[in-house]
């Protein structure tokens, strides 16, 4: 009889995270967690929470409130170190001061720090000295994000929506990605903001960066290195070289 390898116990160890984060994402999104999984630096655990708060379940913050609560409660029960609001439409749609109420609903149901994709988008945007950018999404229309964006001081040199409806945002290639933005490219923008996080944009950067020769901000980008700076004194090793400029800052 021939002889049968047995695994011993822990073979196949997975290693407990040292720190995590907790996002709360669009029902709808796709992409945000294999992305996170993919590009997020070892040890860093990643637990998602899905809601209806974009797309055909858009409704102002403080119809959402109940529902966004909800999803903090949940997610707190995994104990995050942090928890992300990620989406950037439904976080910029009421300007800082509906991204404010969001995160207080956050704060007070899950009892951890929370910030959202809007914020760390403006942060990032800041840490590079982007004032001025091109800015391209899938959606329908970008007055949204222009709108929250002149909050803090970014001016949309160029805008563009590439008018996707429903899952067809997702299903944008990076390829596609790059070569519009390279057909939108502008020498009087500081750089180029990305906007949505069910794409594939994040796949896009490096390529686009060095095709350019200016920083690139996509969503999942600014959230992943805004969430790795906060919880960077529990990571071993922080580095996330594929994913552009804004990771050297």
């Amino acid at each position: 009889m021939d002889a049968i390898a047995v695994k011993h116990a822990g073979a196949d160890h997975i290693e407990v995270p040292a720190a995590r984060i907790g996002l709360i994402i669009p029902s709808v999104n796709r992409l945000s967690e294999p992305q996170f999984t993919h590009f997020a630096p070892h040890g860093l655990g990643i637990h998602v929470t899905r809601a209806r708060i974009a797309g055909k379940w858009r409704k102002p913050v403080a119809d959402l409130a109940p529902i966004i609560a909800a999803a903090a409660g949940a997610l707190s029960d995994a104990s995050p170190d942090l928890i992300v609001y990620h989406c950037t439409d439904s976080s910029m749609r009421e300007g800082l001061d509906g991204e404010r109420r969001i995160l207080d609903i956050v704060r007070h149901e899950a009892g951890v720090e929370a910030v959202s994709t809007s914020a760390l988008v403006a942060e990032a945007l800041r840490a590079l000295g982007m004032k001025s950018v091109v800015l391209l999404s899938p959606y329908l229309s970008n007055e949204v994000i222009v709108r929250f964006l002149a909050e803090h001081g970014v001016k949309v040199v160029a805008d563009v929506a590439l008018r996707l409806p429903g899952h067809e945002s997702s299903g944008a290639t990076p390829e596609r990605w790059v070569e519009t933005t390279l057909a939108n490219a502008r020498e009087d923008a500081d750089g180029y903001f990305l906007s949505c996080t069910n794409t594939t944009q994040i796949e896009a950067i490096e390529e686009l960066e060095a095709a350019l020769g200016k920083p690139v901000v996509s969503s999942n980008q600014a959230v992943l290195w805004g969430a790795v700076k906060r919880l960077r004194g529990r990571l071993r090793d922080a580095a996330m070289p594929r994913l552009g400029r804004l990771m050297t800052v």
